[in-house]
């Protein structure tokens, strides 16, 4: 049987980036080194922001995932989902451990991608915290207060990261915790944060924040210039309590992880299995935290990341494993 039929475990993909982290990510794998990055893509079909490479995640046969879809979309994705979707997973799962805070910025909508990019995905996201260190483990989500376009630009011109980080929610979170990122929504993570990443499939980021980050503004606006890039921020208050779900004291089998304003981008759920559990058909990427086990014919272990097939069918999880499992969004049957 092919890979393209059943589950497949995939190494470490660890493309270089601007800030600092990695031990985490090397601690979960059980990795020899101590640190390779801050960020693992999990069964990507997508480049970093104008590359034609990074980013995309190898089977172990050596293909790249995203030649493989392309090649048998069905496959790989089931054909309600290529007949909404096309060869395209609808979702990038990341590990990300940071090292340092990130910067204050944002992510294009569908629509704001569309216009400017050509491509209908923008970056929506949600964080499942898994891991923190530190004394004050924290995220900050959307403004307190709306914000008008010439309070923004100004702390962009500026470089005024106080103002900006003290304009944001700050959010303490601990493992269980589960943050739904809106398109548009300033953001940023803080130091000793770990993280499974959801996430529409591309790498647009409109950086607010770029100095002692990035080598200089240009590198911040993906080459439109602030002055339009900064169209796509979302400047209204936003309620907190509406985007994090706090899920660290629920168990059962599958544990809905994300609030509900994130089903049309994504579906994440943490399993708890203790025996065995079928999973229902569906493309899907594993991360094990916890445990022992099998998927299918894979060997599962903490640090296990695997990306499922549709056409693997109903597969069987055996063992005792705690794992979050990630899916596109669910779509309707669109007919023959």
């Amino acid at each position: 049987m092919s890979s393209d039929n059943e589950p497949v475990a995939l190494p470490a993909n660890q493309p270089r980036q601007f800030y600092r982290g990695g031990p985490a990510i090397a601690a979960l794998r059980d990795a020899d080194v101590a640190e390779n990055g801050p960020e693992d893509w999990v069964a990507s079909i997508t480049t970093q922001f104008g590359a034609e490479e990074a980013g995309l995640s190898r089977l172990p046969d050596g293909r790249l995932l995203r030649d493989a879809v392309t090649a048998d979309p069905v496959a790989w994705l089931g054909p309600e989902h290529v007949a909404e979707f096309g060869a395209d997973t609808a979702l990038l799962v990341k590990l990300l451990d940071a090292g340092q805070r990130l910067p204050v910025h944002c992510h294009p909508s569908n629509d704001f991608a569309a216009r400017h990019f050509g491509c209908r995905h923008g970056k929506t996201e949600a964080w499942v915290v898994i891991g923190t260190s530190g004394p004050d483990p924290t995220v900050y989500l959307g403004f307190r207060e709306d914000v008008s376009p010439e309070v923004v630009a100004g702390w962009v011109s500026g470089q005024d990261s106080a103002a900006m980080l003290a304009a944001l929610n700050p959010v303490r979170v601990s493992p269980g915790d589960a943050v739904f990122v809106p398109a548009g929504v300033p953001h940023a993570i803080g130091e000793g944060v770990f993280i499974v990443e959801l996430q529409q499939p591309t790498d647009f980021s409109i950086t607010l924040e770029w100095q002692g980050f990035l080598a200089g503004p240009e590198a911040g606006h993906l080459g439109l210039g602030y002055d339009r890039a900064l169209a796509c921020v979302e400047r209204r208050a936003q309620a907190v309590d509406d985007l994090v779900r706090r899920t660290r004291a629920l168990t059962g089998e599958s544990v809905d992880l994300l609030v509900p304003g994130a089903a049309p981008f994504f579906r994440a759920d943490r399993l708890h299995v203790s025996g065995t559990a079928a999973l229902e058909p569906s493309f899907a990427v594993l991360v094990v935290l916890e445990g022992a086990g099998t998927i299918g014919p894979v060997a599962l272990r903490r640090g296990s990341t695997v990306v499922v097939p549709h056409a693997a069918g109903e597969v069987v999880v055996t063992g005792d494993v705690v794992a979050v499992r990630c899916r596109p969004p669910r779509v309707s049957s669109l007919g023959s």
